[in-house]
């Protein structure tokens, strides 16, 4: 029997990191093509983030990090975001998402609180199925390696952490599923308009 050719063998790995995604998320969140087409979802999540900032700003006296979280700079200019290719936005948020599942994996060891360790859990599920769900799209062949060197912050304070996920999922992830359904979405699907910055 010949070897499986090289295309064959992409969206065989392909199909496995989907399927690695499909099962470490909860059985309400979308399959990935519904999750780009249809737009209620994507708020959904804001919305979700949006309460788990709230959630763990109601956590009572939580310690500083004795270990500062390295978080992304996940501020943007849409200028500069529609200049670019939607590969170099994926592999963007892709390296802003494994610094944050890294931060939040940190951050678990050293918050004892049940509030706020309940709270980072979440986090770092949420962020981490995104994380799998962005490697099943890409535009160049290959496997996507951590070989990028995003802008990033040192924070001792556990509620940054919360911040950056709310501002990446309201910013780059929001704007980046859009441009997504340009492409893979059915026309009549999205009103093709731009999302208004400050939603």
């Amino acid at each position: 029997m010949q070897g499986r050719s090289p295309q064959l063998s992409m969206e065989l790995n392909r199909l496995l990191l989907l399927t690695s995604f499909l099962l470490h998320v909860k059985e309400d969140h979308a399959s990935p093509t519904r999750l780009v087409c249809d737009n209620r979802l994507i708020q959904k999540y804001i919305a979700e983030a949006k309460d788990m900032e709230k959630r763990v700003d109601q956590c009572q006296a939580l310690p500083a990090l004795s270990c500062p979280a390295v978080l992304p700079l996940v501020d943007f200019t849409f200028q500069q975001w529609k200049s670019k290719s939607n590969e170099t936005k994926r592999r963007e948020i892709l390296c802003d998402l494994a610094l944050l599942v890294g931060a939040a994996a940190g951050a678990q060891g050293q918050v004892s609180d049940e509030c706020g360790a309940r709270q980072l859990s979440q986090l770092y599920r949420h962020a981490n199925s995104f994380f799998l769900l962005l490697q099943t799209f890409s535009w160049e062949a290959g496997h996507w390696e951590q070989s990028c060197s995003p802008h990033s912050m040192e924070q001792t304070h556990v509620t940054s952490i919360f911040l950056t996920y709310r501002k990446l999922v309201q910013g780059k992830l929001r704007f980046f599923f859009h441009d997504l359904a340009k492409v893979l979405c059915k026309q009549g699907q999205g009103d093709g308009r731009d999302p208004p910055c400050g939603a």
